[in-house]
């Protein structure tokens, strides 16, 4: 059965269900319907339609050519030349998750310092993110130096740590919002602790933990994670990623009226690369795959672009660089923006897996 004959009998169960309750409540209009001239060229269009919707199957091959054609796939798929090729893919992409998470980390790290620091670290546990970020960023560029095509346990506890200390922030800015006068509104949103800056952290613990999977693939095998082929887990959560940081990202900009025409771009270009990366997903074509990457190392450049615009975002407050010391705190976050580019990195990575997973 293919894909689309669920789809077609759920369409042909409603359309029949309609048809019975149409001819048990208006009889004369299934009547005068029946004497009309259209019907015939109605009933043609339909037939047309379904044949286009539906093609017929094509004939089947011989036994011979069905299993010759079977076995010359499983022999390509398991030849020592095709396994070292694929072992070359799953140890560069474990890397690339790894320089990712290096990344993402780093962000987390000097940003999570400027603001903690502009908050007086008024709470003792202000400290963990700057602690675990450190010791994530220092575990990625181990893994992303360490040519050995294996998973590392002290490296995956630390990426493991990271992400649940992100999700720990996360439930500790949600309580500083609520806790504040008038609770959730647009002015806690905007001028308390973030909602989706420790994301960055679980995001860097999760793609860390995919690269030690990835690198530690068996001999004979494609790497998994949770069951799933690794190249469309890691490309859900690098997507994901991307929505969630454009959610934060348009959140600030909004806050700032948006009142340099730049910054219109990293609400529009990342949507779009995130979207075509659950599209090469969800079904993998060369085309899907290619515009993808295109729209990934789009938005890799975009990160990098946007600690740019921060700086001069800062030049343009009150003193501008002779004044950092207040106007650093002040102004736009200048470790933000290469959150882009570790996520798009990612993205790039999971395509590279895709295409060794569908490449048979």
């Amino acid at each position: 059965m293919t894909r689309a004959d669920p789809t077609l009998d759920l369409i042909a169960n409603a359309a029949l269900a309609g048809a019975a309750v149409l001819l048990v409540a208006r009889p004369r209009v299934v009547a005068r319907a029946a004497r009309s001239p259209l019907l015939p060229a109605t009933r043609d269009i339909a037939v047309a339609a379904a044949r286009l919707i539906a093609p017929a199957a094509p004939p089947p091959l011989p036994w011979r050519v069905a299993k010759a054609r079977e076995l010359a796939r499983l022999i390509s798929q398991y030849s020592p030349a095709r396994l070292r090729r694929t072992r070359g893919v799953a140890k560069t992409a474990g890397r690339r998750l790894n320089g990712s998470s290096a990344l993402l980390a780093f962000s987390v790290l000097a940003d999570s310092a400027v603001e903690h620091y502009r908050g007086s670290f008024a709470n003792r546990a202000m400290y963990t993110p700057l602690a675990t970020a450190a010791l994530t960023l220092a575990g990625s560029l181990f893994g992303l130096a360490d040519a050995r095509p294996k998973r590392h346990a002290l490296r995956d506890a630390i990426y493991a740590a990271a992400a649940l200390t992100g999700v720990a922030g996360f439930c500790f800015h949600t309580y500083n919002i609520l806790k504040r006068p008038g609770g959730l509104s647009w002015n806690n949103v905007f001028y308390a602790a973030p909602f989706g800056a420790p994301a960055a952290l679980t995001l860097a613990g999760l793609l860390g933990c995919g690269a030690e999977r990835v690198r530690d693939m068996p001999s004979r095998q494609r790497p998994t994670i949770l069951g799933m082929p690794a190249g469309r887990a890691l490309a859900a959560v690098s997507a994901a990623g991307l929505a969630s940081t454009v959610g934060e990202v348009g959140l600030l900009h909004f806050r700032g009226a948006f009142q340099d025409p730049a910054m219109v771009l990293p609400v529009t270009v990342p949507p779009v690369a995130a979207t075509l990366l659950g599209a090469a997903a969800l079904r993998p074509t060369l085309q899907t795959n290619r515009v993808a990457r295109w729209w990934l190392k789009l938005t890799a450049l975009l990160g990098l672009g946007g600690v740019g615009f921060h700086i001069f975002g800062v030049a343009r407050n009150m003193g501008g660089w002779r004044n950092w010391s207040q106007n650093v705190l002040n102004g736009p976050p200048l470790p933000a923006p290469p959150s882009f580019t570790g996520l798009a990195l990612a993205g790039l990575a999971a395509l590279s897996l895709i295409e060794d997973e569908t490449d048979a």
